[in-house]
């Protein structure tokens, strides 16, 4: 909490350069892309989780692999948020046809039909081993929608082929200084919230089991 505290108040505080047309909304670097790195970290362990429960038919495994799949769009949807409102100041539109916000749309949308997936079944062994499946395919898809392919093509989205990413323009490294702490701090921020949503569905597991 602190480190996010600390991204929070000295990223509004400090003095960035101006970089192309952003002008003062590049303090949004600070929020949006560890929102990102929250998901990430969130995603990555649910499909360990899942390939843990399909290796041993443990249905803890399939709680930790749905908590932290819930947290994990949690964090997708605040990555979206913040960064459809990044752009409609810098690309003169909250929702537009660029790639990435294309992609990484697609990518959120095929994990919440994860989670919808999930509420499809009452039988508890059959719910987390169809979606353990899906949850691998899920992951394969994550990486080429958000990171791979959107850095192949043409895009307004910093990073891409024709669009080059801010580090160059920080020639002082005042934003990084900001920038990586809050990565770590929103995704050890991630983990808690996953933690608490461990422990909740353990209890209700407990009382379906014992009822």
């Amino acid at each position: 909490m602190i480190i996010i505290l600390y991204t929070i108040i000295i990223g509004l505080s400090v003095k960035i350069p101006i970089i192309a047309n952003n002008e003062q909304t590049s303090r949004n670097l600070f929020y949006h892309v560890p929102m990102w790195i929250a998901m990430y970290t969130q995603f990555t362990i649910s499909v360990v989780a899942s390939v843990m429960y399909l290796a041993s038919n443990d249905l803890k495994k399939d709680i930790w692999a749905s908590s932290a799949g819930s947290i994990g769009v949690f964090f997708g949807l605040l990555g979206f948020a913040t960064g459809s409102l990044w752009a409609t100041y810098t690309w003169g539109g909250t929702l537009t046809d660029d790639p990435k916000q294309i992609s990484t749309a697609l990518a959120i949308l095929i994990y919440l039909a994860y989670l919808v997936l999930r509420l499809s079944f009452n039988d508890l062994d059959k719910r987390a081993r169809v979606s353990a499946i899906f949850n691998i395919f899920a992951f394969a898809l994550l990486i080429p929608l958000t990171y791979i392919i959107p850095r192949m093509v043409d895009s307004l989205h910093p990073g891409s082929t024709s669009s080059p990413g801010f580090s160059k323009n920080d020639t002082d490294g005042t934003m990084m200084r900001v920038f990586y702490p809050a990565m770590i701090g929103w995704a050890l921020f991630s983990v808690w919230l996953y933690s608490l949503r461990v422990r909740y569905k353990k209890i209700a597991l407990k009382k379906i089991i014992h009822a």
